[in-house]
């Protein structure tokens, strides 16, 4: 953590929302690897559809972010309709509003 603190604050921050659910109590709707969530800026107004990868498997050309980007890490555990803030690489607030959480589809 001493080489790397902005990195181990960021985690913290996320650890922070971590809920646990038991097993088979899961909702299908929340972002998670391997998901394909469709997002609005709502600064921009942009909408995008990323899928939510670790960061060996992440593309931006196909459209898979790892999951330990700012934008990756806002959005895994979303649910379709919610919001968060994230900061941006430049130290930019905004917000995201995930619109549709498509199940992750594994071969």
């Amino acid at each position: 953590m001493d080489r790397a603190p902005e990195v181990a604050a960021f985690l913290s921050d996320e650890l922070d929302r971590v809920q646990i659910v038991r097993g088979g109590a899961a909702q299908r709707d929340f972002a998670r690897m391997g998901s394909r969530v469709d997002f609005r800026d709502n600064s921009t107004g942009r909408t995008q559809s990323v899928t939510l990868v670790y960061p060996g498997e992440a593309d931006i050309e196909q459209g898979k972010i790892s999951i330990l980007t700012p934008i990756g890490a806002a959005l895994i555990g979303l649910s379709e309709g919610q919001s968060i803030d994230w900061a941006t690489r430049t130290g930019e607030t905004r917000r995201l509003t995930v619109l549709e959480v498509r199940e992750a589809a594994f071969a």
